[in-house]
């Protein structure tokens, strides 16, 4: 008579273990509404639409913050602002999701060349080397920015020194 009530126990904590995870989603299952959004705010960014496609493109990831597509083409909207530290922040989101996300890292690498982060900018380049063997246009556009530098800095004016 003892055994009945501990093995009800031990089926109901089983069960209620298993429940939430019956309900979950892969991670490789990004919500097609998401993934919907996210395409209409690269259709934005390509229109120049920068602050729709910013709006659309969050929009995408509170539906669902897994889209890392959704992190790179934030990260490209916050470039074409200038905003080269939220660029790196958001391609720092996709890289979370998939550490090996080619246009995560090549954005990331040009963010940091905006910024004079040039050396930081190479490792990213080596790493887009040791990803795509075979040679991929990430690379190309990666290896481009690098040697232009910093375009947004060098069209800054050189401040005047204050005098009293």
């Amino acid at each position: 008579m003892g055994v009945l009530p501990r093995v009800l126990i031990a089926g109901l904590a089983s069960v209620a273990l298993a429940s939430p995870v019956i309900g979950q989603k892969a991670d490789d299952q990004i919500s097609p509404r998401s993934v919907q959004l996210q395409r209409q705010g690269e259709s934005l960014l390509s229109a120049g639409k920068l602050e729709a496609a910013e709006d659309t493109l969050e929009t995408s990831l509170a539906v669902d913050p897994r889209n890392r597509w959704a992190f790179v083409d934030l990260a490209r909207v916050a470039e074409k602002q200038h905003l080269f530290g939220k660029a790196i922040r958001m391609t720092n989101k996709a890289l979370q999701l998939e550490p090996n996300d080619a246009d995560a890292i090549a954005v990331q690498g040009e963010a940091m060349v905006e910024l004079g982060a040039v050396a930081r900018a190479q490792q990213n380049l080596q790493k887009l080397q040791s990803i795509c063997v075979k040679g991929c246009p990430q690379v190309a556009q990666l290896s481009a920015a690098i040697s232009r530098g910093p375009t947004v800095a060098a069209a800054k004016s050189p401040e005047t020194p204050k005098s009293n």
